[in-house]
């Protein structure tokens, strides 16, 4: 009997998101060790996420015409490479390329989440993809803690970590996942940026790419602020809010994503479906985010991390079905392949959204704002008469 390949492509994407959360909470301190001003170390993020803007849908669409598992190694050759570059860096330039070369071949979630697809069946797509939503939550538990330990031996320290992950993920491509077969005979023509409006114009697929957009605004947005937000807002036996506090902030919002992900998800979608699930996520975002900004108690955080955190784990993977449900499965790896380019534009325009409004002094209004794109989700939803129904 052929084994499933979902154990293996979970423990790939672990590892890969293990390595990529050592290393995102230090990399603007890193840049600033060279010599980097706050605006130059945040553009590290803008750097690699207009890189990945291109590659995404490219790197998707070659897998869809050449099979996932050899483009998923260039991905993860890349990202070695980059965790390598930064490891190394010995001036700013380096720190900038490590992320650049990352960026450009930055593949490996729309990749995996592709080959997911084809092997889930439709109906059993959410479940599936939870997966990924469990690997980002052991990620983010674990990746900030392993990173503040390193640091204190050598600000390099984390990135040899990340470099090392890297290798083993590679490694379990090359000899845990299970080949495909080959291609279909009639391969998906080749993907241009320029066609992404034709994607936003079908019925159905543009509308679940729309809602796709929103909710990664607000993540975006949220984990481009919250840690400059928490520091200013928040205060822990006396002192304001340091890495350790805000470390515990994201492992909180982990666990509550992995059990939603790890066990709930199997049971909510055969009763509800995707469509309700991605409502409730959206309505539980809008009710979230706002509490950040009504008051600095302790109290306030905790409810808002945890009614947030629940919209945060219903989502992306309710979502990410819907979309995957609306394609061919000729085009898996270029419709997530777009998903992940979406991703990149928000990294790109809300983290700076984000510290100018906390730089000046109105953190609430950044708080009410990510409630307000999560109603704006809501609206979107509720505006139209009838749910989509997905292509299989």
């Amino acid at each position: 009997m052929r084994r499933s390949p979902l154990l293996p492509i979970f423990l790939i994407v672990l590892v890969d998101v293990l390595g990529m959360t050592i290393v995102y909470p230090l990399l603007t301190i890193y840049a600033e060790h060279f010599g980097a001003s706050p605006l130059t170390a945040t553009l590290l993020v803008s750097s690699f996420a207009v890189c990945q803007l291109v590659s995404g849908p490219i790197l998707g669409g070659l897998s869809d015409r050449y099979g996932r598992r050899p483009i998923l190694l260039i991905s993860q050759l890349g990202t070695l490479a980059g965790f390598i570059m930064l490891a190394k860096a010995d001036a700013l330039w380096m720190v900038f390329l490590g992320r650049i070369l990352d960026g450009a071949t930055a593949g490996n979630l729309a990749i995996a989440q592709a080959y997911i697809a084809d092997h889930t069946a439709p109906e059993k797509r959410a479940q599936s993809f939870a997966l990924i939503g469990i690997a980002f939550g052991l990620g983010f538990a674990l990746g900030p803690v392993i990173s503040g330990w390193l640091a204190h031996h050598s600000l390099a320290a984390p990135f040899w970590m990340a470099a090392a992950l890297s290798a083993m993920s590679i490694a379990g491509t090359l000899f845990i996942l299970p080949r495909e077969d080959a291609p279909a005979a009639a391969a998906p023509r080749k993907f241009a940026l320029g066609q992404l409006g034709a994607f936003f114009r079908r019925p159905t697929l543009g509308w679940l790419l729309l809602l796709f957009l929103v909710y990664m605004f607000t993540f975006s947005l949220f984990i481009g602020g919250f840690a400059l937000f928490a520091e200013r807002h928040y205060t822990w036996d006396g002192h304001p809010f340091r890495p350790r506090e805000i470390g515990f902030a994201f492992a909180g919002s982990a666990l509550v994503g992995l059990v939603i992900q790890g066990g709930l998800m199997r049971r909510l979608v055969p009763k509800h479906g995707e469509a309700k699930l991605a409502l409730v996520g959206f309505a539980t975002a809008a009710i979230g985010y706002p509490l950040l900004g009504v008051s600095s108690a302790i109290g306030f955080l905790a409810a808002a991390t945890l009614v947030s955190s629940i919209g945060n784990a219903l989502l992306r993977p309710a979502l990410t079905a819907l979309v995957t449900r609306a394609a061919d499965a000729s085009e898996q790896g270029t419709v997530l392949g777009i998903t992940q380019s979406l991703s990149s534009i928000t990294s790109i325009a809300a983290p700076p959204l984000a510290g100018f409004l906390i730089e000046h002094g109105h953190g609430d209004v950044w708080a009410y704002l990510l409630g307000a794109v999560g109603a704006l989700g809501v609206a979107l939803m509720l505006g139209r008469r009838a749910p989509p129904t997905p292509a299989a």
